[in-house]
């Protein structure tokens, strides 16, 4: 892959990484995880298939400085404002691998089908992983909605050669205003890229916080627990209303350079200065160890542990539609 971007403090000329030094684990490490979870047994079992449980009730129209955020399924919430609406990494195929035929499964439906989506004008794409970025569901969304794609550096012109065109690629603190009164910018995010074993960090991987003209919203991504969520407060100011990830990080050994466990995203919430988060990347692929409730029983300890209100940091139900008043100054 040619390189178009400087050096900076997160990219060397070829490869992204995460700068306190701090690396995703090996792919050769990936024997020992496997080993200790097909073998010894450590990992827990999900059920094969959860029915849905919610009809999604999509609002008819949003009042000017609301939100509505729609939980579909793992990373992916429809994102509801006044004449806008945006995916954040839109995952509707039935496995997250390259694979049609193996790889992770969805046990879960995602709660609106494409067809029931209302119209899309942007689609935020974090980073290059199969649970988050889904090649069918971009091309569909390309053919029938022609979106905004904005996504992490070095995705553009992959993404634009497998037919998704009208592609913004940000590093961490760079913006794209969209029109006058709603802007995004990427944000840094502690974790890795790679389609295969051979492009290992080749793309950047981040997440976004969506600044309107009444407030903003911070989408994670994935990441590890790190400094950056005090430094996106920092730089851009708490966000309203933050989606932060709670699943996929047993074992710690393994996990824990790349994904928030539920006591991390709790802190982040706290670190971020968030008015209220909502729960993501959980109970839709068993990506780890462990069980599918897992995150949600842990999510509520972390809340007491952090003196946390049940209402500040929430989880939907898959299809359910949260309601908020953006009112950040």
């Amino acid at each position: 892959m040619s390189t178009r971007f400087p050096v900076t403090d997160h990219f060397d000329g070829r490869h992204f990484f995460n700068p306190d030094g701090v690396q995703a684990r090996s792919f050769m490490d990936l024997p020992k995880w496997w080993w200790q979870r097909m073998i010894l047994g450590q990992g827990e079992r999900w059920p094969k298939s959860v029915p849905a449980s919610q009809v999604p009730r999509l609002p008819a129209e949003i009042a000017e400085g609301d939100v509505a955020a729609t939980f579909i399924g793992h990373a992916t919430f429809l994102l509801q404002f006044t004449g806008l609406n945006l995916l954040t990494d839109p995952v509707f195929s039935e496995r997250a691998s390259p694979l049609s035929w193996a790889g992770p499964k969805r046990v879960r439906p995602p709660a609106l089908s494409l067809t029931q989506l209302p119209r899309i004008d942007i689609v935020l794409v974090s980073h290059n992983h199969y649970d988050h970025l889904d090649l069918p569901t971009l091309r569909w969304l390309a053919q029938k909605h022609r979106p905004l794609v904005v996504t992490s550096l070095r995705n553009k012109t992959w993404l634009e050669k497998r037919g998704v065109p009208n592609v913004v690629e940000l590093d961490w603190w760079q913006s794209h205003r969209v029109s006058v009164d709603f802007e995004v910018t990427g944000t840094p995010a502690h974790h890795f890229a790679a389609r295969w074993p051979w492009d290992r960090c080749e793309t950047l991987w981040g997440g976004f916080m969506i600044r309107t003209a009444h407030g903003s919203i911070f989408f994670c991504g994935d990441s590890g627990w790190a400094g950056h969520f005090a430094e996106i407060r920092q730089r851009l100011g708490a966000p309203d209303l933050a989606l932060l990830p709670i699943g996929a990080y047993d074992p710690r050994w393994f996990l824990e350079p790349v994904h928030l466990n539920p006591d991390e995203a709790v802190r982040a919430h706290r670190a971020l200065g968030a008015r209220q988060s909502i729960a993501m990347h959980y109970g839709t692929f068993q990506l780890t160890n462990e069980g599918i409730d897992a995150p949600l029983h842990a999510l509520a300890a972390a809340r007491i542990a952090h003196g946390v209100g049940e209402k500040d940091f929430i989880a939907l139900e898959f299809g359910v539609t949260a309601y908020g008043r953006l009112r950040t100054v």
